[in-house]
């Protein structure tokens, strides 16, 4: 799985912009061509509520990751960059984590990355990124409101979001955003 391999069923999107990092998800759960739930939770704050982590591809499979990420977490004393560092290369070499199907965004205030299970750990030059069906729509939003508007961080998360929940079919307006200032 690279950048490029396209999860579909969300959005996620994180930016570090003006001092404030900021991580939103949709709520949609989606099988197939069906809806099973529209107010999933897909972003949480983990390690004293100083990281933010959120997942796309298959719920079970990235359960399993963020219990792993926050155990590097942890032992790394929350080391954002050691900890991602760390989770990409057990991800790359373990037989069972590399079976699993999705991909994460972690960041906090300084380090922002993008996870997947071939390994690639990628930190974005434009402290922005996103993933899922809706990343690339959420991510061009983001990227032009960044540069073109006034928005606060998480005024650019919520148009961006919205933005791509009017295009994407499997990216619901049901957001949660969490955000560290």
């Amino acid at each position: 799985m690279s950048y490029l391999h396209q999860i579909h069923a969300t959005t996620i999107l994180g930016l570090r912009h003006k001092d404030k990092a900021v991580l939103a998800g949709d709520g949609q759960v989606t099988y197939g061509d069906m809806v099973l739930k529209s107010k999933a939770r897909k972003v949480r704050k983990l390690y004293h509520d100083q990281i933010l982590a959120a997942f796309a591809g298959g719920a079970a499979d990235a359960f399993t990751l963020f219990e792993r990420f926050e155990a590097k977490l942890e032992e790394y004393h929350g080391n954002l960059p050691r900890a991602a560092v760390e989770l990409a290369k057990d991800w790359r070499t373990d037989r069972y984590l590399r079976r699993l199907d999705a991909q994460l965004i972690v960041l906090n205030r300084e380090k922002l990355f993008l996870l997947s299970g071939t390994g690639d750990l990628i930190e974005p030059d434009d402290n922005v990124v996103a993933i899922g069906s809706g990343g690339p729509f959420a991510l061009a939003a983001a990227r032009a409101l960044m540069k073109h508007s006034n928005l606060d961080a998480e005024g650019i998360v919520k148009e961006a979001m919205e933005i791509a929940a009017a295009i994407c079919i499997y990216t619901n307006t049901r957001l949660t955003i969490e955000m560290l200032d």
